[in-house]
């Protein structure tokens, strides 16, 4: 059974609340989990302290237990020091899409250009 520390969503429409939770990784997002670490609500402003309560002392037990938090769930613990979450780096993203279709059109043209200048000098 593979365990994920993740947030399932509770609260009304347009007004989002979330539970950090303990889960199988096989059960639904909002379905049955295991144990409650705590809550975030992304509507308070970032300084509160009441916009996120987590339990570190249980996530670290978790953890040593072998689950896997998400991405969001390994912010909250990289902010509060218990995790270290690895750089990632996309460059592509950063590239405006407009720009990386015309490079991708560009390279399938050098592509179908170079077998056919390849085929010329041999005929």
């Amino acid at each position: 059974m593979s365990l994920v520390i993740r947030m399932a969503r509770a609260g009304t429409k347009k007004r989002p609340f979330y539970h950090i939770v303990v889960a199988d990784s096989r059960s639904p997002r909002d379905g049955r989990f295991i144990e409650r670490l705590g809550h975030f609500n992304p509507l308070l402003p970032k300084e509160k302290t009441e916009r996120l309560k987590l339990d570190l002392e249980k996530a670290k037990a978790w953890i040593a237990k072998g689950a896997q938090p998400s991405d969001r769930v390994m912010r909250f613990l990289d902010a509060a020091g218990v995790m270290q979450r690895p750089k990632r780096n996309n460059p592509e993203k950063a590239v405006p899409r407009k720009e990386r279709k015309a490079k991708e059109e560009a390279a399938k043209a050098a592509a179908a250009a170079t077998p056919a200048a390849a085929a010329a000098p041999a005929a």
